[in-house]
């Protein structure tokens, strides 16, 4: 089986570099770039299979570099900030990434969170096999709800007959939604299901991607059920 190819764009020599050796030492292929710029030339040719991204990095920082990958490719990003309260999380989840991972972290956590990633949007991409909502979806086919079209086989969605284009984060999100319409789902359960969290995560992830997917799907197909979370309307 391939090596995994990790694109890793961070300013800081020290961290750069351990960072690299550790991935490295877990088996994946790591190309390690010192700013945005040259992270968008490494992305556009070497196209790995998930992107690591400083927020605060020289050239072209890592909210916009996400944007610029985002409008090319549906491949995981997750992002690094230094600041778990900061605007930075947010702007970076608002321009596409998929996760966030605060610093200093730790290293088999950083781990954890890129295969969690990678599992799900392995997951994304077809029928999955471990009772996932891919998984709990196969047979049911093309599901409707109003305007909006899922085909849970094909995996595309359809909003007044035109194509939308979600992330494999966003699809599986939908799929969650669409595999019990009208029942709330809680943040803390989506956090499970979705980002494949066994421990607390960030809800601030849920959310925004909720927000990402009423731009695509409608603004009012997702209702908020303020306390308890978000249900799909029926």
């Amino acid at each position: 089986m391939a090596e995994t190819h990790v694109l890793f764009v961070e300013d800081d020599d020290v961290i750069r570099e351990a960072t690299q050796l550790a991935l490295e030492r877990d088996g994946f292929a790591v190309t390690a770039v010192p700013d945005g710029l040259l992270g968008l030339e490494a992305f556009r040719s070497d196209r790995p299979d998930i992107a690591l991204l400083d927020v605060m990095v020289p050239g072209l920082d890592g909210v916009s570099l996400c944007r610029r990958i985002r409008d090319e490719s549906t491949v995981p990003v997750i992002m690094l900030s230094a600041r778990a309260d900061s605007i930075d999380v947010v702007l970076g989840l608002e321009a596409g990434a998929d996760d966030y991972v605060t610093k200093p972290f730790d290293g088999a956590v950083l781990v954890a969170r890129i295969r969690a990633v990678l599992r799900r949007f392995g997951h994304a991409s077809g029928p999955a096999g471990d009772g996932g909502p891919a998984g709990r979806q196969e047979q049911c086919g093309a599901l409707t709800f109003g305007d909006l079209e899922v085909d849970t086989e094909g995996m595309e969605v359809r909003r007044a007959g035109e194509p939308v284009s979600l992330t494999p984060t966003e699809m599986r999100l939908l799929l969650e939604f669409s595999s019990a319409p009208g029942t709330v789902l809680s943040r803390d359960k989506l956090l499970d299901r979705v980002w494949d969290y066994g421990w607390g995560g960030d809800t601030r992830v849920v959310d925004v991607h909720v927000q990402r997917l009423r731009t695509k799907i409608g603004q009012d197909r997702i209702e908020t059920v303020r306390g308890f979370g978000y249900k799909l309307k029926a």
